[in-house]
């Protein structure tokens, strides 16, 4: 039989940096109220949540390497909307903010939520943080959370053990530091 490793989607003990863009404010406010109240609702402490508003979409993968680099996260999430215009600057954003994001995931072996959505008006943008198509903060959250789980397991290359990587893991980390 496959070996089948799942994420467990449980936020105790996890630290989590969202980076959120304010250009479209009234959309990545409703997108971050989504992802925390999801994160919430997992486990996730306040005291375990860093949130950073940065101008727009292209500031976001600096400030996420930069939370990387602190050592102080096990994942970051990624809010930003991007909504088509008239001219080709959308298209040149999207696929920049997009790269530089998987870099950073990649570079720093870390799990990221990737919040930023790429609409072409706002109807798209409004129906997509909180309207009928549900809210894609939330969804990024929950992606984060299950992301470092099934890391943790690939790592230890055995069937997950949630109270053991809490004991092994998390525990010692939040002993020694905190945001």
């Amino acid at each position: 039989m496959a070996q089948i490793i799942e994420g467990q989607i449980s936020g105790l003990g996890l630290r989590i940096g969202i980076v959120v863009s304010r250009f479209n404010e009234w959309i990545t406010k409703a997108m971050l109220d989504g992802a925390l109240n999801e994160l919430r609702r997992m486990g996730v402490s306040d005291a375990d949540l860093k949130v950073v508003w940065v101008p727009g979409a292209y500031e976001i993968p600096y400030v996420c390497q930069t939370l990387c680099e602190s050592k102080k996260i096990d994942a970051f999430i990624a809010i930003g909307c991007i909504i088509r215009g008239e001219t080709s600057h959308y298209e040149h954003l999207a696929q920049s903010v997009s790269d530089g994001i998987l870099k950073v995931a990649l570079e720093q072996k870390i799990p990221v939520g990737f919040g930023v959505m790429t609409v072409e008006n706002m109807a798209q943008a409004l129906d997509r943080s909180g309207g009928k198509h549900g809210n894609k903060g939330r969804d990024a959250a929950k992606s984060a959370v299950e992301m470092i789980r099934i890391s943790a397991a690939l790592k230890n290359d055995k069937e997950f053990n949630f109270k053991e990587w809490v004991e092994q893991e998390v525990k010692p980390v939040r002993d020694k530091k905190t945001f």
